[in-house]
């Protein structure tokens, strides 16, 4: 039996409300899609997981499997054979995918990053969905709007932003464009709480906002490595200052493609000389070797079982980008990369990207695991003060180039020696 969505009438004409069909859409069995297939099988969804190939749907599949057996010790086997009945597997290589498709309400794509791919998907899912079906899009920087601009039903289309790894990771940016229809707000806001996402919404820009904020990061990360920090002393300091894990191993983890993507995306975009100071081409070279991060057994760190080392090989690639050894100290460290992530998030702020600084930390501590201790970017600026942290960003423009210039709503709260909370 085929259900739909909310006031959609299912085809077995039952007396009480089916759940949703939910199709997470896939390229070679990618973690993210699977993810989101996990979690909303979890919830009591009926789940598609659709991908171009067999192979690549029993990659996805198995990835499910084994996150379930992990979870054998708090799930009953009542409860797992529930979330196996609740996902079913589809690829271009099954004939029926496309009845599959005719009863779908809500298709949440997780392809490449990569526009032209999603507006094809985009069109081909409109052509044999139902009119109410929702598209969502897992971009994680390409404006909504771009990608919904030629669409057949561009009220339908908004973005579902996840973070990887899905399961694990609590926040959702949900970000409608300019044509996004009230339906589908409330649909992704219903369905990111029922996967048990804490969801925000955010305005459509390049990168978003937790993205955006991450740009000037990444590239100051780029910039200290050219200035001599070692890898693992960086990722020390950011785990000293409270971040669950270092900048190093972030990459690795949300993988160094994608990282390098957001980063490259990010400094073609609006964001002007506060994606300057260093250079993210650096990721590129690890790329064409295949060092993909944790996901390929090797990134900036080797992965092996449990154990991550810097092999001979990547330390000899960080000697040819560095330029200048600078004996940078841990607070050094921590005040270029600290200054130049909550100084983004203010901008957004200031942007109106986000509603208000509760919404901003919501989605740092959320998103990032910004030190949850220091209650994200905001709470931090008010118990540092927002004069000394605009002193300091000054002193550090003054050392390094304009990229460190505070903008102008921290000047403002600086002059009037006000805070964000009160």
């Amino acid at each position: 039996v085929h259900c739909c969505y909310s006031s959609h009438r299912c085809s077995c004409h039952c007396r009480y409300p089916c759940p949703p069909i939910i199709c997470a859409h896939s390229i070679d069995g990618e973690q993210m899609g699977s993810g989101i297939a996990q979690v909303s099988a979890e919830k009591g969804f009926s789940v598609l997981l659709k991908d171009r190939n067999d192979e690549s749907v029993a990659r996805g599949l198995s990835h499910i499997s084994d996150n379930w057996d992990k979870k054998m010790r708090r799930m009953t086997k009542h409860e797992r054979n529930i979330n196996d009945s609740n996902l079913v597997g589809l690829s271009d290589q099954n004939p029926s995918w496309r009845k599959h498709f005719q009863n779908t309400d809500l298709v949440i794509e997780a392809v490449f990053e990569d526009l032209s791919l999603k507006k094809e998907l985009l069109a081909h899912v409109e052509s044999i969905t139902p009119d109410h079906c929702i598209f969502a899009t897992n971009t994680s920087a390409i404006p909504i709007s771009d990608i919904a601009a030629g669409a057949k039903r561009p009220e339908n289309v908004i973005g579902m932003h996840y973070f990887s790894p899905v399961p694990k990771m609590p926040l959702l940016e949900i970000i409608p464009h300019d044509g996004s229809s009230d339906v589908a707000k409330a649909t992704a806001l219903e369905v990111g709480t029922k996967q048990g996402k804490t969801s925000i919404l955010v305005k459509d820009v390049p990168g978003f906002y937790v993205n955006r904020c991450l740009g000037p990061f990444l590239v100051e990360v780029s910039a200290l490595i050219k200035d001599g920090a070692d890898l693992e002393t960086l990722d020390r300091a950011m785990v000293k200052f409270g971040m669950p894990v270092g900048p190093i191993t972030l990459a690795d983890e949300v993988g160094i493609d994608v990282t390098s993507h957001v980063a490259t995306f990010l400094s073609n975009a609006d964001l002007g000389v506060r994606m300057s100071g260093g250079d993210v081409g650096v990721m590129g070279k690890m790329i064409e070797k295949g060092w993909l991060g944790k996901k390929s057994g090797q990134g900036f760190y080797t992965y092996k079982g449990k154990k991550k080392t810097i092999n001979s090989e990547v330390k000899s690639y960080i000697g040819e980008v560095k330029e200048r050894d600078l004996n940078l100290g841990m607070n050094d460290m921590q005040d270029r990369l600290v200054t130049r992530l909550v100084n983004e998030a203010a901008k957004c702020l200031e942007d109106e990207i986000i509603a208000d600084p509760t919404v901003g930390d919501i989605g740092m501590v959320f998103g990032t695991g910004f030190a949850p201790f220091r209650g994200g970017p905001f709470r931090h600026i008010d118990q540092v003060g927002a004069g000394k942290f605009v002193d300091k960003m000054n002193m550090l423009s003054d050392q390094y180039g304009p990229q460190f210039e505070p903008c102008q709503l921290l000047k403002d709260h600086a002059a009037g020696d006000k805070k964000f909370f009160q």
